[in-house]
């Protein structure tokens, strides 16, 4: 018996879990800029958020052209390290 895998939607799940990374690292981000924290200077948090941004289209990219589920597992877990 062997197991068939869904490249389209293990796809999915894919994003979804990069967009929960992506929101992750923008939350303290979005904090600074919200709260206006003394001592922090909302114009480099608007740059970090573009690198994560910028970071995280090569990786949807990567992503949407990803032919195997183990290309994909290996995509998500660099998201977590």
């Amino acid at each position: 018996m062997s197991i068939t895998i869904n490249i389209d939607k293990a796809r999915e799940i894919s994003h979804s879990i990069r967009r929960a990374a992506r929101a992750s690292e923008f939350a303290p981000l979005d904090a600074i800029i919200a709260n206006q924290i003394p001592g922090q200077d909302p114009a480099q948090a608007e740059a970090s958020r573009a690198d994560i941004r910028s970071r995280h289209e090569a990786i949807q990219i990567q992503i949407d052209s990803a032919q195997t589920a183990d290309d994909l597992k290996a995509l998500v877990d660099g998201l977590k390290a």
